[in-house]
């Protein structure tokens, strides 16, 4: 069976890493869509090109192919795909229901469901990019 997932994936944490791999364990073969920069628009921008965050989820271990979205059809990959499972990370912004009622309406033979979530394993442990990149700014600047 074949699952995707997708993101922005810019600065990969622990987070990146259980939903990646829990979407891994609902199939045989996980596919990455990799969201593009220019595309994103509910919340900052990636800081890392789609190359290089590609490149990045590209060599985690549980995925087996990453790609960088289309120019304007999200759902162009995964026609091309053609996947058993989509799975969302439990806290995207993603109507699951718009989704499924999408694929539908294009003759994707799939279903939608939700990667679990991960809570933090220690006090200080960041699994956001936001939070990340927060820490970043007050302890360097």
């Amino acid at each position: 069976m074949k699952v995707v997932a997708q993101g922005t994936f810019d600065i990969i944490h622990p987070g990146h890493v259980h939903y990646l791999s829990d979407a891994a364990d609902m199939g045989d073969e996980l596919h990455v869509i990799i969201a593009r920069r220019e595309n994103v628009g509910h919340k900052e921008k990636p800081v890392l090109s789609n190359e290089q965050r590609r490149d990045v989820v590209a060599a985690l271990d549980v995925v087996d192919h990453a790609r960088i979205g289309h120019e304007s059809d999200i759902f162009a990959p995964i026609e091309d795909i053609d996947p058993d499972i989509i799975a969302l990370g439990y806290d995207q912004h993603h109507d699951a229901d718009g989704i499924q009622a999408e694929l539908d309406n294009r003759g994707i033979d799939c279903t939608v469901e939700r990667a679990s979530p991960r809570d933090p394993q220690y006090e200080d442990e960041l699994l956001s990019t936001g939070d990340i990149i927060d820490r970043i700014i007050d302890q360097r600047c």
